[in-house]
């Protein structure tokens, strides 16, 4: 037997073995095609939110201890995630607070040049799109062709750049940026910092910093996607001697400095220390660490994953292929190494196709043309058939 008949026999064995463990979001009476977006909790997700309530009835205040252990445990699972074993894991409720307090580390004043994408998620767009009407000068590089983006990014760096930011995995097409490795190692050597947003790289690509030659570059991400944790669940990935001051700085900040002289200037620690925030929803954390030990138990790592992914998404688009679609339609590009862990394809009326979908029990979403079909692990070879189904009804 062959290893792609052997993957496509993986992958269906293993959806239909998983759906038992997701009693609570019911993937075995819905077709969730929202793998890129919001992945179904395992029913041990809930299991770990209830152990937070408890912990906090029990221990009151002293539940910290408790919670900041979670939190090391959180951290370790992405540094291992990432294969990432020099980096350090500052952790927020969402990419966008973590972002600012990186931007406001930058020495703006001095090097008032940005340097991004026009494809970047919205938290990073509209930061960046407010910054741009300042004084600042925001150079937004067209995500396409992405086979040249880390060249073209690269192109653009000067003297005045303070910063490179982008997408390791563009969100609208899916398509996975090569040659970042070139790049970073281009702006190490220039002195400028690099962040990536990995957001639709964590989990469902074999996504190793180490190899890839990313151990200077900081990035973003979290669990809200492939990593089934929820919401409250991101990451700023931070070099380990990264010596910066934010000027947007939170309290547990002053963690690593306690045993310091006080000095005329806040204090600061090394790494993820200076990044740090503030008194946060501990029940994130404990949800998050619940579903990395299910992970761990079931064996489903980032290498055994991703030929999952490329199997459901094979057959995604061998079902499309075999049907006659309206004009309107452009089914997904091929190769499919070079995408992330969801199909696009491109409509006009995505948007409404989305809708009706959902009327139907099949669900997905659509940026602007692009409709986004997105396969989970406990997605079955039967359900991807009936949304193959249901798509062509609805397109009819």
């Amino acid at each position: 037997m062959t290893t792609e008949m052997n993957a496509s026999r993986d992958w269906q064995d293993q959806a239909r073995s998983l759906q038992r463990y997701y009693q609570k979001f019911r993937v075995d009476e819905r077709i969730l095609l929202t793998g890129h977006s919001h992945q179904a909790w395992p029913d041990v997700a809930f299991e770990g939110q209830m152990q937070a309530i408890e912990d906090a009835a029990e221990h009151i205040d002293d539940k910290w201890s408790a919670a900041f252990a979670k939190a090391d445990q959180l951290r370790a699972g992405y540094a291992r995630l990432l294969d990432d074993p020099s980096g350090e894991y500052t952790l927020g409720q969402n990419t966008q607070e973590l972002l600012v307090r990186w931007l406001s580390a930058l020495p703006l004043q001095d090097k008032p040049k940005l340097i991004t994408t026009d494809g970047e998620f919205h938290s990073m767009r509209r930061l960046l799109d407010r910054l741009s009407e300042t004084q600042i000068e925001v150079v937004k590089v067209a995500a396409e062709p992405v086979s040249t983006l880390a060249e073209r990014l690269q192109a653009e760096i000067d003297s005045n750049t303070a910063a490179v930011m982008c997408s390791a995995v563009l969100f609208k097409s899916g398509r996975v940026v090569p040659q970042l490795g070139e790049l970073a190692a281009h702006c190490e050597q220039a002195d400028v910092p690099l962040l990536l947003d990995a957001y639709h790289a964590v989990n469902v690509l074999p996504w190793s910093l180490a190899e890839l030659g990313l151990e200077s570059a900081f990035v973003v991400g979290g669990g809200y996607k492939y990593c089934q944790f929820g919401e409250g669940n991101c990451f700023l990935r931070v070099p380990k001697n990264c010596d910066w001051r934010p000027l947007v700085t939170g309290w547990y900040a002053e963690f690593a400095t306690l045993n310091q002289a006080p000095g005329d200037e806040v204090q600061y620690g090394r790494g993820r220390w200076a990044f740090e925030g503030s008194t946060y929803d501990t029940t994130s954390h404990y949800r998050a660490v619940s579903v990395l030990d299910f992970f761990a138990e079931r064996g489903l790592t980032p290498a055994v994953l991703y030929p999952y992914y490329k199997a459901q998404q094979q057959h995604l688009l061998t079902l499309l292929h075999q049907r006659d679609w309206p004009s309107h339609l452009r089914l997904p590009d091929r190769p499919l190494d070079h995408i992330g862990g969801f199909l696009v394809l491109h409509t006009p009326k995505a948007a409404d196709i989305v809708q009706q979908l959902k009327a139907r029990g099949v669900y997905t979403d659509s940026r602007g043309d692009a409709l986004r079909l997105g396969p989970a692990p406990y997605v079955t070879a039967e359900q991807l058939n009936q949304a193959v189904q249901i798509l062509a009804e609805v397109m009819r």
